[in-house]
């Protein structure tokens, strides 16, 4: 079968690299195209195009590159139509792959949608165009289930991704002092910093959260790099006296005393891995302001989202501030009762999610459609 994959982020490069991986094991003649990232890539196939040149978030951002993601559009229609592909996997980036899929719909082309457009979140009347264009919707939240439902759209929960690459993490078992010899990082506790994957993540956050070492001064903060993020921009900031990983976020988490995360897949990814974590973000004024007037939830991390109830602090756009992460993770390093109440949280949100095998089902429910069971 010819499939024609579409990522727009980090995280689903990941995913989209782990269903890539799960297909072909259930189709030995798997033929991938697909927009994406340098793990899909390492999965073989045809790239298309990088996630690099079409990573936007943000109201504003959107519009500012309005153009250049209109023009990403077209490319990618054209390259569908040439390609014909048996099905089309999109992986969220809804303001994109909704477009697609109503592209590949009048093609009569097969739609899977895998990780679902946050329309529990905001921008509900999204599922009126999901319920038409999209054949088969692959949930990856338990909650999504019931919210489709309520709009007679059936959907399959497959599991989350995230327990997937943690679970088949490389890094399983290597030691803290293993660790500190290969990376060169000193043997010193460990904060890490997670300031997300995009540019203006970074820019907006890291420079709060490098602050943050004049409080802990027993500890080391140690960046965890994007892949698709050059050197150069995380050294605007840290110059040469914060380490930056790259491709080692799995392992800096695994030996870290506690972590600040950017909101977004690495939530999840930091509290399965049973790292205590504050959760940070701060966008442009102008996306923050329209976000306050049409984002529906309480919460913005994956945690608190999935568990319903405040598991770990957020602290968004004006309360992201060094005074209070510093309090936050005072209250995460010194205050035991405090720490344990919030590893046995994520304890909890393990079991909430089933475990691994998210993109094995995935891959049986395309399978099964495409009639190769």
């Amino acid at each position: 079968m010819r499939y024609y994959l579409i990522a727009g982020e980090a995280s689903g490069d990941l995913h989209g690299s782990n269903l890539m991986k799960a297909l072909r094991a259930k189709d030995p003649d798997a033929s991938f195209r697909y927009w994406g990232g340098d793990l899909m890539q390492a999965e073989g196939g045809t790239l298309v195009r990088h996630i690099d040149s079409i990573n936007f978030m943000g109201f504003w951002e959107v519009l500012k590159n309005g153009l250049a993601i209109f023009s990403a559009m077209r490319m990618c229609r054209r390259d569908i139509a040439s390609y014909r592909p048996d099905a089309l996997v999109l992986i969220d980036y809804p303001g994109f792959n909704l477009r697609m899929a109503k592209y590949a719909s009048t093609l009569g082309i097969r739609v899977f949608y895998y990780i679902s457009p946050k329309v529990w979140a905001w921008n509900s009347s999204r599922v009126k165009t999901i319920k038409r264009y999209v054949d088969h919707m692959l949930a990856i939240l338990p909650f999504e289930t019931d919210f489709y439902r309520q709009y007679g759209y059936e959907v399959d929960y497959v599991g989350n991704p995230v327990a997937d690459a943690v679970e088949a993490r490389s890094c399983r078992g290597e030691s803290a002092e293993r660790f500190m010899e290969r990376t060169a990082i000193p043997a010193r506790p460990i904060i890490a910093v997670l300031p997300g994957s995009r540019l203006q993540e970074i820019h907006n956050c890291l420079p709060v959260m490098l602050s943050l070492a004049r409080h802990f001064e027993g500890y080391q903060l140690v960046v965890a790099g994007a892949p698709s993020v050059g050197p150069s921009v995380y050294r605007k900031y840290t110059g040469d006296s914060v380490p930056v990983l790259f491709n080692e976020t799995y392992a800096l988490l695994q030996q870290s005393a506690a972590a600040m995360v950017v909101s977004g897949t690495a939530t999840l990814e930091a509290a399965l891995l049973g790292v205590p974590m504050v959760v940070c973000y701060r966008g442009s004024w102008l996306s923050y302001q329209i976000a306050r007037r049409f984002v529906r939830v309480r919460y913005i991390s994956l945690v608190n989202l999935i568990m319903e109830r405040e598991v770990v602090r957020e602290l968004i756009q004006e309360e992201m501030t060094a005074d209070n992460i510093a309090a936050e993770m005072k209250s995460i390093l010194f205050d035991a009762g405090y720490r344990h109440k919030m590893l046995e949280e994520m304890k909890s949100l393990e079991q909430v999610l089933g475990g691994p095998g998210a993109s094995g089902r995935a891959a049986e429910k395309i399978a099964g459609c495409l009639g190769l069971d």
